[in-house]
This record gives structure tokens, sequence and C-alpha cells, in this order.
């Protein structure tokens, strides 16, 4: 599976939830237009039932599905690909693993040089955030609005923002060179996972008209 040009970036919320409520949530989020699943547990008791099944539910309605952080997980799953942080292996690594079509996501949170290192190693999207506060990265690192926009003028590769988006900050994300806005809280938190990605959704198409005008 591709990677698309641009969408909402869903990254699975697993603390606190029993399995069927993951998947029940995680497949209302792509009914709404996620392009991109990532799964992401730190849980150190792993259950590959959930990610296989959500590996299906990615087959399904045909978008990427993505392992976060575990090379090993993503080969043993045939996962479309994996994210890597900055202590999960490199990119050498992963694509000897994974094969020339795996996609390969790099978080370079606020550091522009790394991500162009990382596009000159064969990253396929790189990701900087956090942008604003989140409670899934209260840690993160911050990373400036500036950063994007020099992103987007010298590195061809997609550019996934992440870190606190909501439907009502999202917009200067895209505007600054965005191509993914990586969303955790803002729609598994979220009453309607489906309606929540929907709004997110908006946020692309009114980037499109403008753009069109």
């Amino acid at each position: 599976m591709k990677l698309p040009n641009q969408g909402v970036y869903a990254i699975t919320q697993t603390e606190n939830r029993s399995q069927p409520q993951i998947l029940e949530q995680t497949e209302a989020a792509l009914r709404g237009g996620a392009a991109v699943l990532q799964y992401r547990n730190k849980s150190p008791l792993q259950d590959t039932r959930l990610a296989k099944a959500l590996s299906s539910l990615c087959q399904h309605y045909h978008i990427p599905f993505i392992v976060n952080d575990d090379i090993e997980l993503a080969a043993a799953l045939e996962a479309d690909g994996v994210h890597l942080g900055q202590d999960d292996g490199d990119i050498q690594q992963a694509r000897q693993r994974l094969g020339s079509d795996a996609i390969i996501g790099i978080s370079c949170y606020n550091d522009l040089d790394k991500a162009l290192a990382m596009e000159r190693s064969g990253a396929n999207y790189v990701a900087f955030g956090r942008f604003f506060p989140s409670s899934s990265k209260p840690l993160a690192r911050p990373a400036q609005i500036q950063t994007l926009r020099q992103a987007k003028q010298q590195i061809a590769i997609p550019v996934v923002a992440i870190g606190g988006i909501l439907p009502e900050n999202g917009q200067q994300l895209l505007d600054a060179g965005a191509d993914f806005l990586a969303i955790i809280g803002g729609i598994f938190n979220h009453d309607s996972p489906e309606q929540a990605t929907r709004d997110y959704q908006k946020l692309f198409h009114r980037q499109t008209s403008s753009n069109s005008l």
C-alpha cells in the first residue's frame, strides 16, 4: 500500500481501552476518512491479535497500516511500514527487514537538519512535533511552525505534523506546509471518532479549495 499525498494520519489510542473498544473506535475513524493508521501501543505486553485485527481493518479500507517503533513487529505483521522515533533503530535496518516498498517514517521533532538527513537516507516521510500541548505526548519537546515552513521549502517527501492538533488549530499547520495531521486524542478521546475524523478531513478540503483559487 502506498502512502497517499495527504490526509488524516490516525494513531491508535490503546490506553485504558479493551480490544473491542479499540477496534470499534478505529473502524469508526477509518469510516470517517483517515488516510493512514499507525498502531501505537506502549504496553510492554504486546498482543499481536489486536495488531492483526487492525491490519485487516486497514486492508478492508485500503489505507496503509504503519507500526510504531517496532521493526520486527512490522515485519511479522507484514505491515505497510514502520514509524521510528529517536531510539527505535535506523532506516537502513528497517529497509533491509521490511523491503524496498515499505513506508518508513521518522520522528524529527523540531530538527530540520535531521529531516533533511533522513530524506537523503531514504525515509518516505518525516514528522515534526509536538506543536501544541498534548495529553498523549506531554513531555515531548515543542516544535515551531516555522520549522514546517522551512521543511516544505527544502524537503520533497511528505511532512507530518503531530501534537495537540485540533480542528480549531490544524489549519495553520496545513497552511505552513504539513501534508498530514497526526491525531491521537483528538479522534479517539472524542465521543464520535468517525465525526471527529470528518472534522479534520474538512481542513484538507478547505486547503484544496483555497489552493485552487
